[in-house]
């Protein structure tokens, strides 16, 4: 006799302006870089006509959230001013706001004036990859902000995170690190908050992996997971592939988050990531 995996409970609904979105089913994230020197698609979607293309496609095909961000993340990337972050991701914001008036958008910043501005442009989600530790005036102002928050879990800094990646236990010091950043959201006020380990962000391959192998750990605590896979380096690496090949070991990988219990994949591939959640849910059915 088989048995199905039974995953713990965790928080299914987010709340922004007085609108809901219900993870009870698995949600996607799609990824817009307003920037010109993201690790894939480098600033494609900073032309206002191609934007408006890639934003409607991901749309169609059943992007929950458009994630909106201009400053590039990846492995020693540099940093750039708060006044280009903003030139960058407001015209993007207000083009997509008007464009898709009940689509859910999210900003992808860790600065706290930038999460303010997003959200006074019609931002729903703030989308931090430093969880506050970059800005710490981040979640004072998501807390009067009133908008859900998604906290990661990074090694570092873009600029230095992958020198030297070091930990003892992988997945036990992300569940201890991301639990203490839900604390102290909570007692600041802010009620819906989304969990990001924090693939590639101070990791190598192999914690990469483990912590895959074992994300549904971290729901003991009992906040949506947030899976950032999408074509990153512990798929090229492995594959010897290209972020461009990437597609199909980053489709193999969604499909081990879903089983692990994500409720959202951040991808540049809607289309994909959705046909996964589809054959996800027939198979749990």
């Amino acid at each position: 006799m088989r048995f199905k995996n039974t995953l713990l409970p965790i928080q299914t609904m987010l709340q922004s302006g007085g609108r809901l979105l219900d993870l009870s089913t698995p949600a996607i994230m799609g990824i817009l870089n307003a920037t010109p020197d993201s690790f894939y698609n480098k600033g494609l979607e900073s032309n206002r006509e191609e934007l408006l293309l890639v934003a409607g496609k991901m749309v169609a095909d059943g992007a929950a959230i458009l994630d909106i961000g201009g400053v590039s993340t990846r492995p020693g990337a540099q940093m750039i001013s708060e006044a280009e972050e903003l030139d960058r991701i407001m015209p993007v914001i207000e083009i997509l706001r008007k464009s898709f008036p009940d689509q859910w958008l999210s900003v992808d910043t860790f600065r706290a004036q930038v999460a303010r501005q997003a959200v006074s442009a019609g931002v729903d989600i703030i989308n931090d990859i430093s969880s506050g530790t970059l800005d710490e005036a981040m979640i004072a102002a998501v807390a009067s902000l009133k908008a859900p928050y998604i906290a990661m879990h990074m090694q570092g800094t873009p600029a230095n995170m992958q020198d030297n990646p070091t930990y003892t236990n992988v997945v036990s010091e992300i569940i201890d690190y991301l639990a203490n950043k839900v604390l102290q959201c909570a007692r600041a006020g802010i009620t819906d908050i989304i969990i990001d380990p924090g693939f590639g962000f101070g990791k190598t391959v192999q914690h990469n992996f483990a912590l895959l192998n074992d994300l549904q750990a971290l729901r003991i605590i009992e906040k949506p997971i947030m899976a950032g896979l999408s074509r990153k380096s512990m798929i090229c690496k492995p594959l010897k592939v290209s972020p461009a090949n990437a597609l199909n070991g980053t489709t193999a990988l969604h499909m081990v988050a879903l089983a692990q219990g994500a409720s959202i994949l951040r991808v540049h591939d809607v289309k994909e990531a959705m046909q996964c959640i589809l054959l996800h849910q027939q198979l749990n059915n």
